[in-house]
């Protein structure tokens, strides 16, 4: 394995595939579902996981890996690298990063470096590949720290949701807004960036959102060479669709589809569709 050894938790939405080419180590949150706790990714498939959600009468709650959790997997990655990087959803987001950085401090004989993603979903796992690939190249500990830190600020979020229902279910937006943006069929853009989550625009119709994401991603990126991640919570037609888009107007250098992980999912409900990015300039 590479020298440096890359960390993430399971809210960071990468493929599989991704996950063991570059040999990145996933650490899965938590969810709570009617008393029973499910691994994420792990414990229960998107799938079942959705299906369950709209059967349910209640919601399921979410939890940051443990400080064993985390403990568990730099021990034994403390037996083969040099160091560790472990990249995680904002702070200001869930006490993932501070779990992580607790049981950092209980590990001795190597560098454990945890790293804020000032983001979340598939901006956390941009992140993350970029320093796999930096890692799986052979730089150092600071040329990989380095790269990290210039991403970082570059990792754009945009996601737009199917109903508020969910959000308002779990506390996060009164009854009045989420009926409202139900009669009025609102489909909110959500973005992230640097840690701070924002409704962008309230488009009415779902088209009407995708063509405001994609235009709010020409004006960001313009011609420059891009990093996209299309996100999609059992919406897999129109996640391809949108790859299909952004390959014929983008320059892009990395472009994949992923699954929004449940532990998100648990509080988006399903029909969420987006785009993690960042661009090279």
């Amino acid at each position: 394995m590479a020298k440096i050894a890359i960390v993430t938790d399971s809210v960071a939405n990468l493929p599989s595939e991704l996950v063991e080419r570059y040999d990145i180590h996933v650490v899965p949150n938590l969810l709570i579902f009617c008393g029973q706790t499910f691994r994420d990714g792990v414990d229960i498939t998107p799938q079942e996981f959705y299906r369950r959600l709209r059967e349910g009468r209640h919601l399921p709650t979410t939890s940051a890996p443990s400080v064993g959790d985390f403990l568990r997997v730099y021990a034994k990655l403390s037996q083969e690298a040099e160091a560790i990087i472990s990249i995680h959803i904002a702070p200001e987001l869930s006490a993932t990063f501070s779990t992580a950085q607790m049981a950092s401090e209980l590990i001795e004989g190597i560098p454990i470096h945890v790293v804020d993603a000032r983001t979340a979903a598939a901006g956390q796992g941009l992140v993350a590949l970029e320093a796999a690939r930096a890692a799986a190249e052979g730089q150092s500990l600071a040329e990989v720290l380095h790269r990290i830190k210039s991403v970082i600020p570059k990792v754009e979020l945009l996601v737009t949701l199917d109903t508020l229902e969910y959000l308002h279910r779990g506390g996060r937006v009164p009854a009045v807004a989420a009926l409202v943006g139900s009669v009025l069929q609102v489909k909110p853009i959500i973005y992230l960036k640097n840690g701070v989550t924002s409704v962008l625009e309230k488009p009415r119709t779902r088209a009407k959102a995708v063509r405001r994401v994609l235009e709010i991603v020409e004006d960001r990126v313009g011609a420059s060479p891009v990093h996209v991640a299309v996100m999609h919570a059992e919406a897999l037609r129109e996640a391809e669709g949108l790859r299909d888009e952004i390959a014929s107007r983008f320059n892009c250098v990395e472009l994949f589809i992923t699954g929004f992980t449940p532990v998100m999912g648990a509080h988006t409900g399903p029909g969420v569709l987006g785009m993690a990015f960042w661009a090279e300039r």
